[in-house]
């Protein structure tokens, strides 16, 4: 084997095994940012788009049940003043 192979082979695997190191503390540090972000919303009582949906389409069935009243008392004011 000629030395400047062997000097690319280590280079090599030194910098598969960097890329390894690397990569899991990336996924490392995702992890963690993760878990700080997750425990902060806890903390804020933020709600869910679950929450959020059901809420919102409450407010809008009553915002169409308050149109349809609105409709009904408008017509009977027309026929007690017509």
């Amino acid at each position: 084997m000629q030395p400047g192979n062997r000097i690319f082979d280590d280079l090599s695997k030194l910098m598969t095994n960097a890329m390894g190191v690397a990569q899991g503390a990336r996924t490392e540090a995702e992890t963690a940012v993760k878990s700080l972000m997750d425990r902060w919303l806890a903390d804020r009582d933020f709600v869910t788009r679950e929450e959020f949906d059901a809420v919102r389409a409450m407010a809008q069935k009553a915002r169409e049940e308050n149109e349809a009243l609105k409709a009904r008392l408008d017509a009977m004011e027309a026929r007690q003043n017509g």
